[in-house]
């Protein structure tokens, strides 16, 4: 059969996409909003002239964004911003406009208010919207670790809600006890402090402390006026010995730069002095060397003892090119100055650029240095202006041994300039510190790390992640892994496995009551376990709000393009959305080729008059 094909225009019509979003967050029933929320959902599906004009789409919202099947209230957090990017994205190129059912308070996320969205948003505010006198602990930052008997910072954002000029009292509570207080007073205009102190770490292991600022006359809501954090305190004394061929002011620099940190301490002994007491120190810091220094090399060499070499004018390089330690320099009897170019890719310790490359140049023989092992160069040298890639500073790591060489004597100068420059020793110290931490270290790698707070709010997510690797310390996806959680309290255990993603195990808890809780993450068929505390508070961070964020979905709308209502007002939102112009059903035509064959009832009547002709032709002798 010829087969041909027969061409047919269909037109179809597209109903703009009216996308409801409804905030499913525990804020909502804490306004008693939960059931007006519901009301007016069923008055918008019901609605016949919304329906004939668009087409409704449903989606509810905490954490993420998910088809609406039915509304729980039990979500804690809120991500408005991810929500309506999210919807954005759906429908891109499309006409769909946004009804934003919450109470516009965000918990996590980028701030809605400055989003960019294609669709116009309209909010429908729920919530009290009545304002209220109220203070709040906005952010509290706090580092999670310290070392014993050093301070630590703390630093907290107070916020004030009110018209009158109010005063109260923010104190930090160690074990009941408190650790710091401090009056504060706020005004309309001046509503905002900002509060940092230190605090010193007196007891070894997790420690959690307690910042809260006194309730004022006529607050309605408290339990934003406390955060709970915690610091784990580590006990880890750090010994470290300087060798020395002569006295130099360098010596005293780094003393001081170093035992800023409190659980270190600095020995300086002059080469002469030296009775082999190595084994004692974490770290042999070698300054200006000579063959005097052949005893503690070998030493150093045999024990794998981690060191610092600092070259200068007095080292005897031919010394050094003899032992073979990995390091030689063709060094002539001149004095050069060389500067410090900072590598921004160096990966061994995390290091920010504190200003090297103005700092003044360091002295040292002339000579080409020559490396012969692995290493990673943080400052490279600069001769009167000119870079080389000739190494000023670098670090090594063999055979789980650390070291590191400092090609140049005075940087004592190098303190001196950080203090001018920021009228602190601080950004110095913090680089010796990091450079002293990296070497003194003499832990191994571990196959297994764990990623977890110590701290979640009451009915949280806790998400956990695992990092496990083979004995080679490459990621390994074969294992499996589980999580066993014990209640200090109630002594209930609950195991949990864990799920591989991209190149981490992750697992996510919920549903765990208040209280102290211990954990062991294992690696099943293997030896190999790790053990974790984290807390649950009661408090809630979606009760931290006092009223709706009517101002901030005011001005979503006015950058969207929508309009503002409120619980009550739906006849008013259906009469805008129903006039709305630019909410208008388009229509396409389509273009289409049918084979002659796909029409069977085509093809039995040319059928059947095919074979009403042969029978013809056949009676008629034709055929």
């Amino acid at each position: 059969m010829i087969n041909p094909t027969i061409k047919r225009n269909e037109n179809i019509n597209t109903k703009p996409i009216l996308s409801v979003l409804v905030d499913n967050s525990v804020s909502i029933p804490f306004f008693n909003d939960d059931k007006n929320i519901v009301t007016l959902l069923q008055q918008i599906k019901e609605d016949e002239g919304l329906n004939d004009k668009f087409e409704i789409d449903e989606y509810s919202f905490g954490k993420n964004l998910n088809i609406l099947d039915s509304l729980s209230f039990k979500e804690n957090e809120t991500n408005i911003s991810k929500a309506i990017g999210s919807v954005n994205q759906v429908y891109n190129n499309k006409i769909a406009p946004i009804l934003l059912l919450t109470d516009g308070n965000q918990t996590i996320g980028n701030d809605y208010e400055f989003i960019k969205s294609n669709q116009k948003v309209y909010p429908i505010v729920f919530g009290d919207t009545a304002q209220y006198k109220d203070l709040r602990i906005s952010q509290l930052n706090v580092n999670k670790y310290s070392y014993l008997k050093n301070k630590f910072p703390v630093e907290v954002l107070l916020n004030y809600e009110g018209k009158e000029n109010v005063s109260s009292v923010f104190s930090i509570y160690y074990k009941g006890k408190t650790a710091f207080s401090k009056r504060i007073s706020f005004t309309s205009d001046n509503n905002s402090k900002t509060i940092t102190t230190n605090l010193t770490s007196t007891k070894e292991g997790l420690q959690y402390y307690t910042a809260s600022i006194k309730k004022i006359n006529g607050e309605k809501n408290t339990k934003n006026n406390t955060k709970n954090f915690s610091v784990e305190v580590i006990d880890e004394q750090t010994k470290i010995l300087v060798l020395t061929s002569i006295l130099h002011p360098d010596l005293g620099a780094l003393k001081k730069a170093i035992e800023a940190n409190k659980q270190r301490s600095v020995e300086v002994k002059h080469i002469d002095n030296y009775s082999n007491e190595i084994k004692y120190y974490q770290l042999v810091m070698l300054y200006n060397i000579n063959n005097k220094f052949k005893p503690v090399l070998n030493e150093i060499i045999s024990s794998k003892v981690n060191y610092f070499l600092i070259s200068g004018v007095k080292t005897d390089w031919n010394f050094i090119n003899k032992k073979q330690i990995g390091i030689s320099k063709k060094a002539i009897n001149q004095v050069e100055n060389y500067s410090a170019f900072y590598e921004n890719s160096f990966l061994t310790f995390l290091q920010k650029d504190i200003g090297f490359n103005q700092f003044p140049p360091l002295q040292d023989q002339f000579g080409e240095v020559k490396i012969a092992k692995e290493h990673q160069t943080l400052l490279y040298q600069n001769i009167n202006g000119i870079q080389t890639k000739q190494p000023l500073l670098a670090t090594f790591e063999e055979n789980n041994q650390k070291s590191a060489v400092l090609f140049g004597q005075g940087i004592w100068k190098w303190r001196a300039a950080s203090f001018l420059n920021g009228n602190s020793f601080q950004d110095f110290d913090e680089f010796i510190g990091n450079l002293v931490q990296y070497l003194a270290s003499n832990k191994k790698r571990n196959r297994l790390d764990i990623n977890a707070n110590t701290l979640y709010p009451a009915n949280s997510t806790i998400n956990i992640s695992a990092f496990y690797t083979d004995k080679n310390y490459q990621f390994d996806a074969r294992a499996n892994l589980e999580i066993t959680i014990t209640n200090n309290n109630s002594k209930k255990v609950a195991k949990f496995p864990f799920s591989l993603i991209n190149n981490s195990y992750q697992t996510e808890i919920e549903n765990l009551s208040s209280g102290d809780y211990s954990y062991i993450v294992s690696v099943l068929g293997q030896n190999i376990a790790k053990k974790g505390r984290f807390k649950i508070t009661e408090y809630q961070i979606e009760e931290e709000f006092v009223n709706a964020n009517s101002n901030k979905l005011l001005k979503l709308a006015d950058k969207t393009g929508g309009k503002r209502y409120y619980k009550n007002q739906f006849e008013e939102l259906k009469k805008e959305l129903l006039a709305e112009k630019s909410f208008y059903t388009t229509q396409k035509s389509i273009t289409k080729e049918q084979n002659l064959i796909d029409w069977k009832w085509i093809l039995i009547i040319a059928i059947s008059l095919l074979t009403l002709e042969w029978f013809i032709r056949k009676y008629y002798g034709k055929i």
